[in-house]
């Protein structure tokens, strides 16, 4: 099978990636390849819904740039395609003066990246938000919102498709050869060919450009994160979306409320690192994929730098009362028992041969390849942006 350009995966931004090129390129043959049954099956269709607004990330980075023209072209592509989703706003919560002036520099940054409407709470203020949120100071960020992104990926898929773009499901990548003027993509028995080749395979996108010969600094490592559901009777002690100050030094936002477009109030995520790349549950064990992980020079040196974070995040993921006590500091009403297990997810975080866990959205261009090797939140809001920055540079090589 002959194609210009052959995404391989059906999460959403390979599918935001393929149809961005479609949209820019009609005359292109057009292809996606994804190993499960079925799109937006693992990072995609496991998130938490949320719509950042782009509060968090260095101005001028990739993760800014891409997060909010991104957050402007989904809302338009919601509204086109009459996806439901609430900017009902959120607030990051202080709850001790210590936390202070990483506040100030989340909001700093948010004034940076051109966040308008944002505003100081203190306690008081904190409360007319959240009434059983408690903190010392807040921000309020009004654009942040809600919604199913796996819906948006189904509406994204369907209008690929319409357009003449192919998906083929159930099609795992064995080998990749690339030669001077094509590259050969094997799936199983199957060849599918490509004059560009884009690797969107999240949880394996290192192996994918192993594969076409890549010497990549960096590694794939899966960190799981474990989500608690508030029992529908307790549901009202949270209006919409809480978060505490993150750590500046851990890319992850520490455990947060999020209600979710459904109407469910879910607790959560932790950060634990995975024992393997889909290991959605607590006994989810591949020995090849972890001693892969922990032979990584970077990770290594990734886990003696975090020993103490990641202690405290797989106590709270065994100890439910571990879990509370941090959910409580942000609303003191929480009791264990209001609280029920709910879905997992993995993020696929790069590391580097140094030891950075990379913050940044990563891609890298080879000869007849385009490799996507760090996608992590914000990329569902970002996805329609990001998909369009590979597009710019794909379509580079047909000029």
């Amino acid at each position: 099978m002959n194609f210009d350009v052959v995404v391989i995966g059906g999460g959403i931004v390979g599918l935001a990636t393929a149809l961005e090129i479609q949209l820019q390129k009609p005359e292109l043959n057009i292809a996606i390849l994804e190993k499960e049954s079925g799109i937006a099956m693992h990072q995609t269709g496991h998130n938490s819904g949320v719509i950042h607004s782009g509060l968090y990330y260095a101005p001028g980075s990739l993760k800014a740039i891409n997060c909010i023209r991104g957050y402007h072209m989904l809302l338009d592509f919601c509204k086109k395609n009459e996806i439901p989703f609430d900017l009902c706003g959120k607030v990051v919560v202080a709850t001790s003066e210590i936390e202070i002036p990483a506040l100030e520099k989340l909001y700093q940054r948010g004034v940076s990246n051109g966040l308008s409407g944002m505003k100081y709470l203190n306690a008081e203020q904190i409360r007319q938000y959240e009434p059983n949120c408690t903190g010392i100071k807040g921000i309020f960020v009004p654009q942040t919102g809600i919604v199913n992104f796996k819906i948006v990926s189904e509406k994204i898929a369907e209008n690929f498709t319409k357009s003449g773009g192919k998906i083929y499901t159930g099609k795992q990548v064995t080998a990749i050869i690339v030669k001077s003027n094509t590259t050969e993509i094997y799936c199983n028995n199957e060849l599918f060919q490509a004059r560009v080749m884009v690797n969107c395979a999240g949880l394996f996108c290192d192996k994918i450009a192993a594969m076409a010969g890549q010497n990549l600094d960096v590694r794939i490592v899966p960190f799981r994160g474990e989500y608690y559901s508030i029992k529908p009777e307790k549901a009202h002690l949270v209006n919409n979306l809480i978060y505490p100050v993150p750590d500046p030094n851990f890319p992850f936002l520490g455990v947060h409320f999020t209600r979710r477009i459904t109407g469910e109030i879910e607790a959560g995520p932790n950060a634990v690192f995975a024992f393997r790349r889909e290991g959605y549950k607590k006994t989810d064990f591949n020995f090849s994929e972890l001693w892969n992980s922990i032979s990584w020079r970077g990770f290594r040196k990734v886990a003696l730098k975090y020993w103490k974070t990641g202690l405290g995040e797989y106590y709270r993921s065994y100890n439910k009362n571990a879990f509370t006590k941090a959910l409580q500091k942000l609303v003191p009403a929480i009791q264990k028992d209001d609280l029920e297990p709910a879905g997992s997810g993995v993020r696929a975080q790069a590391c580097s041969k140094d030891g950075g866990l990379i913050d940044d959205f990563y891609i890298q261009e080879a000869p007849g390849c385009i490799h996507v090797l760090n996608a992590p939140s914000p990329a569902a809001t970002s996805s329609l942006s990001i998909g369009r920055t590979i597009a710019e540079i794909a379509l580079k090589r047909f000029e």
